[in-house]
């Protein structure tokens, strides 16, 4: 069985690898909007009792974020991670193993800031049970559990931020796809980066900022997988001389 670098060496195979990494990509950033738009709609700044009602009035869209948030991460993001690997790996070993070290780490933190966000529906569901408990004191432990989410998912990006830089890196000293995309991606890197620090040390910031830190990313990540889906990658053998 050929390797995973001897088959993303091939000519033919890495335009095609490139191809399906950047449509699933793309569906990585569809269902990323999704869930943050779920999420930021239904979540009052502040106001427990407000965010309380507003999942309770709309579960099924509650429920439909973070479902599509799990299954995006669990097949699309992984997938693409590992394409990622195998596209740049036969070119930049090393950024391509840190990138898919990082990416990594970063779903599976992810993935697991995704379990707070089901505490609203048990609230939902257990009321006999948590009968003593009186409904302030359920919507704050509810909104609590948003914001816990909200930290973990801060965390995440702290190492995604370490994969867009390995990305970024591998594509400025690689032929495979331009260079200015590679610009972006390390502009993502710094924004990410930037962005996962206050979510930690400085919440309210963190709000302040997140559209004008996500904005670049968005345009980083978007870059890439529009390239990919649309040309592939650049060939990196060097052209013959045409002769006269």
């Amino acid at each position: 069985m050929p390797s995973l670098a001897r088959v993303a060496n091939d000519a033919t195979s890495r335009p095609r690898l490139a191809r399906i990494a950047g449509a699933l990509y793309l569906i990585v950033i569809a269902g990323g909007l999704f869930a943050g738009i779920v999420q930021d709609s239904l979540t009052v700044n502040g106001d427990a009792a407000a965010t309380a009602a507003a999942i309770v009035a709309h579960e099924s869209f509650w429920r439909w974020g973070i479902a599509v948030h799990l299954i995006y991460l669990a097949g699309p993001a992984i997938v693409t991670n590992l394409l990622l690997y195998m596209i740049f790996e036969p070119v930049q070993p090393i950024l391509a193993l840190l990138a898919l070290a990082f990416g990594l780490v970063s779903v599976a933190i992810e993935a697991a800031a995704l379990v707070p966000l089901y505490v609203p529906l048990l609230m939902a569901e257990s009321r006999s049970v948590l009968a003593a408990v009186g409904e302030a004191e359920r919507q704050e432990l509810t909104y609590l559990a948003i914001r816990l989410s909200e930290t973990g998912f801060g965390f995440a990006l702290f190492f995604f931020s370490g994969f867009y830089g390995a990305i970024g890196a591998a594509i400025l000293r690689s032929p495979l796809v331009p260079k200015a995309i590679g610009v972006l991606m390390i502009a993502a890197d710094l924004c990410y980066f930037a962005s996962s620090l206050p979510s930690v040390l400085a919440p309210p910031l963190a709000h302040l900022l997140s559209f004008w830190i996500v904005l670049p990313c968005f345009l980083g990540e978007a870059s890439l997988a529009l390239w990919l889906l649309a040309k592939g990658t650049r060939s990196t053998r060097p052209q013959s001389p045409v002769s006269v």
